[in-house]
């Protein structure tokens, strides 16, 4: 009997991923539970099991292309299971939808015209756009989508209502800049000045009900870069492109603030020589980011807004009463973020061994969809590759990241000279919904002083 394998539900809100490895081949046989293939979601790569025993008849998808759940993946023939038990024979499914092309998969019509810069006067858009509104312009057609990584014409989209051409929409240049700027599309904002006319604040009043709406403004086309040379186009991966998503989904409806400030950690860092050989035997390495880790629960235990999350659609704030941090990890595969569990009740040298596991398990990419969730705030630490600051975007639904590059060798005054010291540069982002600004300074500098009196985390 022929059983169709169906891609299974991966886990909340995930609907489909990459096929990463397929590991059987037609006229292989399978056992139940055996792994056919690797899926690369946007949190973790997943193992799917086969839920039958039997030979593979069929093998319908490839590495490379997305799958979506519910699919059908792969066709086991039960019979040639060499005597084992028949499984009665499941009622004929439905045909599965054609799978969506990848997201990365680039779009590309004709090259739009450039937009006119020059528009003389309001009057002369005006008299364009009754002439477009009276039918005197025809409205033209989209022109035909084509999907670069299948080779065909993609499905046409359905036609709105014509709207007129953005360029003899009633704007000065200097607007449709700044709206390009923003990634809004002129000709849907409207107007409120004489005959229409459209402004900056329009703009902006455009964009907030976007972002009320859950809706973001849609990304300009670009040009034919192949005019000017060879390219190369490649579908971003699962990870690529979530991290892409949620980063700009971040950026556009979180209201960010970053702060910056230096821990002097000499001390620290004799701390560390110090103590390095007792967390090696545990099987650790005594980081400043394992450090940080307790820095940071302390902080948040002091500072609990910090930790908690923005409900604005029941307009409330959501305070958690645990402490679980997130650890950026940068891997060949793109930025992934494990998250360390109870922070606050474990000591430096547990940390210091659980934070080289999940570390090791991203860069193998071995993390389950829990090893990733649940997370109350965030540390990226920069510090071992370079750089003196950047401003970290938080990682929502949390309110607020550390940063964290390298540190330098600084003259410092003290007691009447200058004496090198040790200096680790700091920034916070956070957002300003939640925190504001005196709070912000406050939380980095209460972490800035713990890190330059590291035995005070002890009492």
């Amino acid at each position: 009997m022929a059983v169709e394998v169906k891609l299974p539900e991966l886990g909340e809100n995930i609907e489909k991923g990459d096929v990463a490895r397929v590991l059987v081949a037609v006229g292989d046989t399978v056992q139940k539970d055996q792994p056919i293939m690797e899926l690369e979601t946007d949190k973790a790569t997943i193992e799917v099991p086969s839920p039958a025993t039997g030979r593979v008849t069929d093998v319908r998808v490839k590495a490379g292309e997305q799958a979506a759940v519910g699919q059908v993946v792969i066709v086991v023939d039960e019979t040639a299971a060499g005597g084992a038990e028949q499984a009665p024979a499941p009622a004929k499914a439905e045909e599965a939808p054609a799978a969506a092309a990848p997201a990365g998969a680039s779009a590309r019509g004709e090259a739009p015209a450039e937009e006119a810069e020059d528009l003389r006067d309001v009057e002369q858009a005006e008299a364009n756009t009754r002439a477009a509104v009276e039918g005197d312009i025809e409205p033209s057609r989209p022109a035909p989508v084509v999907d670069i990584a299948r080779g065909r014409q993609a499905a046409q989209p359905q036609t709105t209502p014509p709207r007129a051409p953005a360029a003899l929409v009633p704007a000065a240049p200097s607007t449709r800049r700044y709206a390009r700027e923003l990634g809004v599309d002129i000709t849907e904002v409207p107007g409120t000045g004489p005959g229409g006319r459209i402004g900056q604040a329009d703009v902006k009043e455009h964009v907030k009900s976007l972002l009320a709406g859950g809706r973001r403004p849609s990304a300009q086309p670009l040009p034919d870069f192949s005019r000017w040379g060879g390219i190369d186009v490649q579908p971003m991966s699962n990870i690529r492109r979530t991290t892409a998503e949620r980063l700009s989904s971040a950026w556009e409806s979180v209201p960010h603030v970053t702060q910056f400030d230096k821990a002097d950690v000499t001390e620290l860092e004799a701390f560390r020589s110090r103590f390095a050989s007792r967390v090696e035997k545990a099987g650790g390495k005594l980081t400043v980011t394992a450090i940080l880790l307790k820095v940071v629960a302390l902080a948040l235990e002091r500072f609990p807004q910090f930790a908690s999350s923005v409900d604005m659609a029941n307009q409330a704030i959501i305070y958690k009463r645990y402490c679980h941090v997130g650890i950026a990890v940068d891997t060949p595969n793109g930025l992934l973020v494990p998250v360390i569990r109870d922070v606050d009740r474990k000591t430096i040298t547990e940390l210091a061994v659980e934070l080289a596991t999940v570390s090791q398990k991203a860069r193998d990419r071995k993390l389950s969809l829990d090893d990733m969730s649940g997370g109350v705030f965030t540390i990226s630490n920069l510090g071992g590759i370079g750089g003196t600051a950047f401003t970290p975007i938080v990682n929502a639904p949390e309110v607020a990241i550390l940063g964290v590059s390298r540190g330098t060798i600084e003259p410092v005054w003290r007691d009447g000279e200058f004496v090198p010291r040790q200096v680790l540069p700091l920034s916070l982002s956070y957002d300003h919904r939640v925190i504001d600004g005196a709070d912000g300074a406050r939380f980095l500098r209460f972490i800035a002083e713990a890190l330059e009196q590291p035995l005070a985390i002890f009492l």
